[in-house]
């Protein structure tokens, strides 16, 4: 049997994930960061996108995020995120319409929106529509 740690992802609003895991990737700010049991101790910052476990037994689930914090210890993984999904909760027409909204804030010269809040919100969204896409082609979808 491989060796485990305990994994916790948990959002503003409830723990999304709490479980022991062979493996995690997550998508940590200055690219992607790979966990595996006994990692030496670490805190990094992450950005939105997804999360990959490989669950005791082998089976992968993705979590995506909107960004957050890291804690690693030897036996321990916490990710803390202000949004936390399981991929196949999310949803394709608000994900397209949050992009749509943030492109056209962007867009709009005269408002005054804060373009860090607005380029943030986008790359937001594109996060989920990458995660979904994936997830269509890993169902053999369209």
């Amino acid at each position: 049997m491989a060796m485990t740690m305990k994994l916790n992802i948990v959002s503003a609003e409830k723990e999304i994930f709490s479980n022991l895991a062979e493996m995690v990737i997550c998508p940590g700010e200055m690219g992607d960061l790979g966990i595996l049991p006994q990692h030496s101790q670490l805190l990094s910052t992450l950005k939105a996108g997804e999360v990959v476990i490989t669950e005791q037994g082998g089976k992968e689930e993705s979590v995506y995020i909107s960004g957050g914090l890291l804690e690693v210890q030897p036996h321990v993984v916490t990710i803390l995120s202000d949004t936390a999904l399981r991929a196949s909760d999310l949803d394709e027409h608000a994900a397209q319409a949050a992009k749509q909204r943030a492109e056209e804030a962007l867009k709009d010269q005269e408002s005054e929106i804060n373009f860090a809040v607005a380029e943030a919100q986008l790359a937001e969204a594109i996060a989920q529509l990458k995660l979904i896409e994936k997830m269509r082609k890993k169902k053999g979808g369209r």
